[in-house]
């Protein structure tokens, strides 16, 4: 049998969620190829969406209360919208906290994954 690619594993848990929080990873994950055309797909740490380019670029985590992002370099990257929620104080990633009804600065997101992009592609 088979095993599934990790893009397969990520539409499984999409499905398996089942409630707002597939919606929205459905949605983070779409912005972020819509942002990165050439971002691959991985699943880490038994089970956490996670997208590199040129490196790790953010991960997917799904909680009973919020979806998180997690930006791998986030503390590097300027936030001129204030899209970070969470993991302010680190000294190197930077997470954004969704919530069920909240809403999502798609442009401001798509902005800062194309900065993280550019940030590992630089070296």
């Amino acid at each position: 049998m088979r095993e599934k690619s990790p893009s397969e594993l990520i539409d499984a848990r999409i499905e398996e969620l089942g409630d707002w929080r597939g919606e929205t990873l459905a949605r983070l994950r779409a912005l972020i190829k819509e942002a990165d055309p050439e971002v691959t797909e991985e699943w880490k740490w038994r089970g956490v969406p996670t997208w590199y380019h040129a490196g790790m670029l953010f991960t997917g985590e799904t909680y009973k209360k919020s979806v998180k992002m997690t930006f791998a370099k986030g503390a590097a990257l300027d936030d001129p919208k204030g899209l970070f929620t969470s993991s302010l104080d680190g000294n190197v990633r930077r997470a954004i906290d969704f919530h069920e009804g909240g809403a999502i600065d798609e442009a401001g997101l798509k902005d800062l994954i194309r900065a993280a992009v550019a940030l590992n592609v630089s070296g």
